[in-house]
């Protein structure tokens, strides 16, 4: 039998809260739901796990997490009303607004893939949130279906909110003296299904790696599949840097999108960065002319050609829990020489430093 959460039933920060249930768990710590009485409002409040308190590095991520999410203000970005340590036992945490809804993830795993003219309001929204924090040097560096949250809001009933900057990059005029740099050259973070090549091979990252990842997510939204057909982390990687991604109207047999729409997330998933739009907002604005748009479900084989047969097909990537757990950190020989030969493929003489494979979560 577990034993009782400590935190449950618990009054903290003098009274201005009370803790009434656990609501999500990961590596890192819990997130709880609270009530605020004087506020007369639910509040979610993440609590750093008191074991991991001697971490310098996941204590610096979880105060960076803190600090970014607390500067942006954007409606599509989730609030964070306070932060900082309980006065008892010294835990860190962040109080934010409390979400009722569920995450773009478990949206498209419980009804399937979304039609464009429900899927693209939610990422255009998104581009907005993502703009704001690329404009004051932040860069979330883990965009995936799980830290899109959908609930209803101001009358719209998909209003997204984008979580988890627990591994933003910021710039210098960002950080405080003392801060830990969690980051340097030849290290991956993220989730390998929506890393950006750049990402996937330790470079360093700027505002085109996070539109990237955000056409990664709305391919699958629209079709329920990522662009590559892989099994495993590392495969993914590999083909993020190596192969060219399914086209949007060939990944599902029988389904078209506008052509307009197909060619705007190619420009969003070009390898180079260069190649792709170059701010969130630019994306959003070449997503807007399809937000009515429908989905043609008759095949349609190129002219003059023989139907293809069907890829062999793979189901969106199953994630344990809405608090799923990047890819951290990764080391060691074997993984190195296998990205090492990709990338060469791409250009000669790059050999991609990337260390062994790490569940961390948020």
């Amino acid at each position: 039998m577990r034993p009782a959460d400590p935190f449950i039933g618990r009054e903290i920060l003098g009274g201005q809260f009370q803790i009434l249930q656990k609501i999500g768990t990961g590596g890192m710590g819990s997130v709880y739901k609270a009530a605020q009485p004087e506020m007369n409002r639910m509040v979610a409040i993440k609590i750093l796990h008191p074991k991991l308190a001697a971490r310098k590095d996941l204590v610096s991520r979880f105060r960076r997490e803190a600090r970014a999410m607390s500067q942006l203000t954007h409606p599509n970005t989730v609030k964070v009303f306070m932060y900082g340590e309980l006065e008892d036992d010294g835990s860190l945490y962040i109080v934010m607004e409390f979400l009722e809804g569920r995450n773009l993830n478990q949206t498209v795993r419980k009804g399937g893939p979304l039609p464009p003219d429900r899927a693209i309001p939610v990422l255009v929204q998104c581009c907005g949130a993502l703009h704001e924090a690329h404009q004051m040097g932040i860069v979330h560096r883990d965009l995936k279906p799980e830290n899109i949250f959908l609930s209803e809001q101001r009358g719209i009933k998909d209003y997204p909110k984008v979580l988890d900057f627990g591994l933003a990059k910021v710039t210098e005029r960002q950080m405080r003296p003392g801060s830990v740099i969690l980051t340097q050259e030849g290290m991956v973070f993220g989730t390998p299904e929506f890393m950006s090549p750049e990402q996937a091979q330790g470079k360093n990252l700027d505002a085109r790696s996070d539109i990237y990842s955000l056409a990664v997510i709305l391919y699958e939204v629209l079709t329920g599949k990522l662009p590559f057909n892989a099994k495993t982390p590392m495969e993914y990687i590999q083909k993020h840097v190596m192969e060219q991604p399914i086209l949007l109207n060939q990944r599902v047999p029988g389904k078209t999108f506008p052509p307009g729409l197909e060619a705007a997330i190619n420009k969003a998933i070009a390898k180079k960065p260069d190649d792709r739009f170059q701010t969130a907002e630019e994306f959003a604005e070449a997503l807007k002319p399809y937000a009515h748009a429908t989905v043609d479900s008759t095949p349609q084989p190129p002219p003059g050609s023989m139907p293809m047969a069907s890829a062999p097909q793979i189901s969106a990537p199953q994630h344990s829990v809405p608090d799923t757990a990047p890819m951290a950190a990764m080391s060691g020989p074997g993984i190195g020489l296998l990205i090492g030969v990709a990338a060469a493929c791409l250009a000669l003489g790059i050999i991609i430093a990337i260390v062994v494979m790490k569940l961390v979560i948020q």
